[in-house]
């Protein structure tokens, strides 16, 4: 039987908030390590208006939002446009190479060769900010800690 305290769910939101703000900082600090420039030309590639400028905005909020995340502070506020990022991901790039996030496209001496990923990732992304959305950011949060002190 699993447990059904409000503290094992709190607690069980941890893992899931880590790991989304890990991945969020890991790909923004991607970007801004081989320079939001080079993520420009992609954008103006697939038709973005202002590529250098979204650039530099999506490399900021995916570093602090995802900051944010990791340590839960402001949650929600953090969630939605990083939601809003996932979704246009997905339905730009993503969905053009269908669903799966590992596509195998050969296999060679050395092993296989991948092609672009499809937008399960995009999916598996935005329903864990949703979840953390709705239900908060759980146990070891800087928002549950305000909330705490309010009381």
């Amino acid at each position: 039987m699993a447990p059904s305290s409000n503290s094992a769910r709190s607690w069980a939101l941890l893992p899931l908030r880590v790991i989304v703000g890990v991945g969020f900082l890991v790909h923004g600090m991607a970007k801004w390590h081989r320079g939001p420039d080079k993520f420009a030309k992609l954008l103006q590639l697939i038709g973005t208006p202002s590529p250098l400028a979204t650039a530099w905005l999506v490399t900021g909020l995916e570093v602090l939002g995802g900051l944010a995340i990791i340590i839960g502070a402001f949650v929600l506020l953090a969630s939605i446009p990083l939601f809003i990022s996932m979704v246009v991901a997905m339905l730009t790039i993503h969905v053009h190479y269908g669903f799966s996030a590992v596509n195998t496209i050969g296999l060679t001496a050395t092993g296989p060769v991948f092609g672009p990923p499809g937008y399960e990732i995009n999916l598996l992304y935005m329903c864990a900010l949703a979840a953390l959305a709705l239900v908060g950011p759980g146990a070891l949060s800087i928002d549950q800690w305000l909330r705490s002190r309010a009381t």
